[in-house]
């Protein structure tokens, strides 16, 4: 099989250079592979009913009064108050960096030394699978690959994207507004580089094969460092050819490709996704023909999530759903209403009509929130992403008067109707914490993002969630419980299929496992402020002799014609409550 994978690796490498240069580079990446050393079992599942991602930055949590570093402050939160609740943690970049957070790489493979070291991602990894980004679309200005770009030393001297700046680049896709082409000072004069993200992030010249080799080299030591899910960052604007959008070409995703050959070969149970903020076919477009990534990221679920209970009504929520195709084998969504960056706009383009995404965008302006732009190809700017952390986001909603007193079940149902959609979870620490908008952050930085990427001080945020009643300790109790319960059914296996069903606006209704599984799971949730009734039996078609139960709090509902009453945002995630004739699997679920 290795001998395979290699093969496909050469013709790959044959397709993006000339015969020669792919010669070398297969020999030279060949070398590589071997001294990582190949692997050759794979599991009989990848993925399963308790894979959660927990995203965190490194330094999310810090400790002010003891020198402790931020990664060792994190996992003791993590033995404290998480423990199995999640079983993966990606922890965003820690790598020395000069701005946007890390994105900016200075070094690839040293940890920020005001974060820890690599023993205290170790003792991280030794407790859960381990999720790292490969900034794989450019470097920071800072580099040494950069300084010796500028002073003319090979082979850095051909790592970056020259163009003398009267090229017409018009039709370039752009995330940002900054300028696409900014000046570097070397030892040839002042020269042009392409920068798609900032002046500060340096795109590098993926044209070049030894790029490309010095890549895989980075990710090799990522899989000795026990990477479980490879994250390429910002992948979709990897290759630049002057005349096209430079965003999606066929060559990028080749390289995305080639990655997930190397990747199999040295790490067959690990997992590829590739985040790429952009409208839904487009993500889809990834999977490739099942040999590009395993993981997409469901990026028009936050938007619209957000939308309906704001709104109070899941029409576009429920229509995107149904609408929704399931992955193809061997690949599957990664679903998320928050991260550390925005709630990105784009992902709904043709989904939300746009007086609906102008309305969002008031209502998060006066909750608190920034909009980031972009510059369209005519040079106009659009809305890219709204920045907001997500627990105030959910402060009020179109209809009420200002805050009202259902933020935090507002909140909760958001988290539940991302856990229960088919793909795997991933939950942002900061909705685990129910973190507010930091708009000291904002104030601090000048970055609009920084408002949902506090730095928790430790002291501070035990307090919290040591205290009586806190919304922190409410919404990290509540999901803590959630996540313990999920983990124990079938329904929700990443691969189990799911049925979205209309029971008006005023809800969203899934069912996971209704054709494949003994006890299939529906998950009904309010979405609204008010106290509504529901005739199961009759919208569904079915009635279960038994009754049912609800797992998420064990409650039992007799068999009877009568509706069932749902409180403002209640969640069911109920199940046929069959308890005369208990499968193994409903057995083991209940325990």
């Amino acid at each position: 099989m290795s001998q395979e994978i290699f093969e496909r690796i050469k013709h790959r490498l044959e397709k993006l250079y000339p015969l020669e240069s792919a010669k070398d580079a297969y020999q030279e990446l060949h070398r590589l592979i071997q001294i990582c050393g190949v692997e050759s079992e794979l599991d009989s599942e990848r993925w399963n009913q308790e894979d959660v991602v927990l995203i965190s930055y490194a330094d999310s949590l810090i400790d002010t009064e003891q020198p402790h570093p931020p990664l060792q402050v994190l996992r003791d939160f993590l033995q404290d108050y998480v423990k199995d609740a999640v079983n993966t943690v990606h922890l965003l970049p820690f790598f020395p960096f000069s701005s946007d957070d890390g994105f900016s790489v200075i070094d690839y493979v040293k940890v920020e030394p005001d974060f820890g070291d690599w023993p205290d991602i170790q003792a991280i990894s030794s407790d859960y699978k381990l999720m790292v980004d490969l900034v794989i679309n450019h470097i920071s200005r800072e580099s040494l690959w950069f300084t010796d770009y500028k002073a003319d030393v090979a082979p850095f001297n051909q790592f970056f994207i020259e163009v003398d700046g009267r090229e017409d680049v018009s039709m370039v896709v752009r995330p940002r507004n900054s300028p696409l082409l900014v000046p570097a000072y070397t030892h040839r004069g002042r020269k042009m580089v392409w920068a798609t993200f900032s002046a500060d992030q340096i795109d590098l010249n993926f044209e070049n094969p030894a790029v490309l080799v010095k890549m895989i080299e980075v990710l090799l030591f990522y899989v000795k460092q026990k990477t479980h899910i490879l994250r390429l960052d910002a992948i979709a604007f990897l290759w630049k050819k002057l005349g096209t959008n430079c965003i999606h070409l066929p060559e990028t995703h080749e390289v995305v490709k080639l990655i997930r050959d190397v990747f199999e070969l040295v790490n067959p149970n690990g997992m590829l996704l590739t985040e790429t903020n952009v409208p839904h076919n487009e993500n889809l477009s990834y999977f490739g023909q099942q040999d590009e990534a395993h993981l997409v990221y469901q990026f028009s679920l936050a938007p619209l999530v957000l939308h309906a209970l704001y709104r109070g009504d899941g029409y576009y929520l429920t229509q995107w759903a149904q609408q929704l195709k399931p992955p193809v084998d061997g690949c599957n969504f990664l679903n998320f209403t928050a991260s550390h960056d925005g709630i990105g706009l784009r992902p709904v383009e043709g989904i939300l009509p746009q007086r609906e995404i102008e309305d969002l965008i008031t209502g998060m302006h006066r909750q608190g929130g920034y909009i980031s732009m972009r510059t369209r190809p005519d040079g106009s700017e659009s809305p890219y992403e709204i920045n907001i952390a997500l627990f105030s986001a959910f402060r009020e909603t179109c209809n009420s008067q200002g805050p009202d007193q259902w933020q935090v079940d507002r909140f909760i149902c958001s988290q539940l109707i991302m856990l229960s959609l088919q793909g795997i979870p991933a939950v942002y620490i900061h909705s685990l914490l129910a973190t507010e908008n930091d708009q000291i952050g904002v104030e601090r930085t000048g970055r609009t993002r920084s408002i949902n990427r506090k730095k928790w001080e430790k002291h501070y945020l035990k307090a919290l969630l040591d205290g009586q009643n806190t919304s922190n300790l409410q919404v990290l109790n509540r999901l803590i419980h959630v996540l313990k319960r999920r983990k124990k059914h079938k329904a929700f296996h990443p691969d189990t299929s799911q049925k979205v069903l209309d029971f008006g606006s005023s809800f969203f209704a899934i069912w996971r496992g209704v054709n494949e599984l003994d006890f299939p799971l529906l998950a009904i949730f309010n979405l609204t402020s008010e106290v509504k009734e529901l005739d199961i039996q009759h919208e569904t078609g079915l009635d279960s002799a038994s009754g049912w139960v609800d797992i998420l709090d064990h409650q039992h509902y007799q068999p009877t014609s009568q509706p069932l009453i749902l409180q403002p945002y209640q969640v069911l995630w109920l199940m046929p409550d069959n308890v005369d004739s208990v499968s193994p699997l409903w057995a083991m679920s209940t325990s």
